[in-house]
């Protein structure tokens, strides 16, 4: 108790500097846990991004591929699933609910989806949650669309605004002649639904009826004269599926991967997943490399800290000496001293880590799509907690091992 009185006293009358490397320690520290938080929480948000499909059926192409342009809308078909293919897939008795989709258009930046009602019945993310409506309601027209909210907030929308899509991803040329109107807004989900504007797939079906080999031909079909022609889709990107039993999945996957009538490919949501992160493991390592780095590099500056002021403390030592403590006890006082500023580090590298997710959550969530939860400190960081400090121990054994060998004599000589 009266070393750990003493090695306060001392931290207390070199305030400055020791307070110096607290900050450095806590804001290397922050940065590991911030790195940490954010990496598993970017592992979430893409796992909650959908919950609940069984599998995801496409052109044959790369798992990982299909999942990023089906469900992240990043990047595009190789080819697209025949509608005789996918009503074949659909009528399967292990099928429970089937939902096609339909990309390749954008408005102003945004994706456009085709898709049919029963996408707001079956698609779930973060667990079991389920497309809510902020205004309006789903698709009761042809040519109604329902909006994600980034959407809405970016470029300003309401229920009842009319839009035009753009045809192809890239391109200029709009279906200026068959508008959409507006009739529902979701809430936010975190998810790239969010980024997505969605249309029935007779809706896709109906802005194309007049568009042969990339471009509109001269025989205009109006947006009345279309209600009355037959809008089944001749293919659809993409399709999930939700089974009646799990115990089928495997089965109906080996099923449709071995469709005769064209090449398809079927993947489990959560495997393809787990692909995208051995791909992308090796940046995650780096990074978290780094962090660690920083670390280290703050406690070796705490090292040094305490290196440079034993020179103006010899005297203190000599008279500890001089009061009868043996070597041994200023060896365990600076070994003290230097766990009490790594656990005041690790301490307010946390507090700032806490105080940064508070403002920064809104702020991702809003931008990235990515959920940082506010936990409590759990093993993770009881963890980073004993390891700062213990390696803040062995770091201050360096310096106290150098007083330990200071001399009584030497500590008491006037140096001019």
């Amino acid at each position: 108790m009266i070393l750990l009185r003493l090695a306060i006293g001392s931290l207390t009358a070199r305030r400055f500097t020791v307070g110096l490397t607290v900050f450095a320690i806590a804001l290397s520290v922050a940065l590991f846990l911030g790195v940490e938080k954010v990496r598993t929480g970017a592992r979430a948000s893409f796992a909650d991004t959908i919950s609940g499909t069984d599998l995801i059926v496409g052109a044959r192409t790369g798992g990982v591929q299909l999942l990023l342009y089906s469900v992240f809308r990043i990047g595009n078909a190789t080819n697209n699933v025949g509608w005789e293919a996918y009503s074949e897939i659909a009528a399967r008795p292990e099928v429970d609910w089937i939902v096609p989709l339909s990309l390749g258009d954008s408005h102003r930046g945004f994706r456009v989806m085709g898709t049919t009602e029963s996408y707001f019945k079956h698609y779930r993310y973060r667990g079991d949650r389920s497309l809510a409506f902020a205004a309006g309601s789903g698709l009761n027209d042809l040519f109604d669309t329902v909006i994600g909210a980034d959407v809405a907030r970016e470029l300003g929308y309401s229920v009842g605004d009319p839009i035009v899509v753009s045809h192809g991803l890239a391109s200029f040329t709009e279906h200026d002649d068959k508008p959409f109107r507006i009739a529902g807004i979701l809430e936010k989900t975190g998810t790239p639904v969010d980024r997505t504007v969605i249309v029935s797939l007779e809706a896709i079906s109906a802005i194309h009826v007049d568009w042969t080999g990339g471009g509109q031909s001269a025989d205009r079909v109006s947006a009345d004269m279309v209600r009355a022609m037959d809008l089944t889709p001749e293919t659809v990107t993409a399709a999930m599926i939700g089974t009646t039993s799990r115990l089928k999945v495997f089965a109906l996957q080996r099923a449709i991967n071995d469709y005769p009538r064209e090449p398809l490919m079927a993947i489990i949501p959560g495997l393809a997943l787990q692909e995208l992160w051995e791909i992308v493991g090796v940046a995650e390592t780096a990074l978290v490399g780094v962090s660690v780095m920083v670390v280290v590099t703050a406690l070796l500056g705490m090292a040094a800290m305490i290196f440079a002021g034993l020179n103006e403390r010899r005297r203190e030592m000599a008279i500890f000496r001089a009061m009868g403590a043996r070597p041994g006890t200023i060896l365990l006082m600076l070994v003290l001293e230097a766990m009490l500023i790594a656990a005041a580090g690790a301490l307010l590298g946390m507090v700032l880590l806490t105080l940064g997710m508070v403002i920064a959550q809104p702020m991702v969530d809003a931008a990235f799509g990515l959920y940082l939860p506010l936990d409590a400190p759990g093993q993770r960081e009881l963890t980073v907690f004993g390891a700062v400090v213990l390696a803040g121990g062995l770091v201050g054994l360096m310096p106290a091992l150098r007083a330990y060998r200071m001399s009584l004599a030497d500590g008491m000589t006037v140096r001019n």
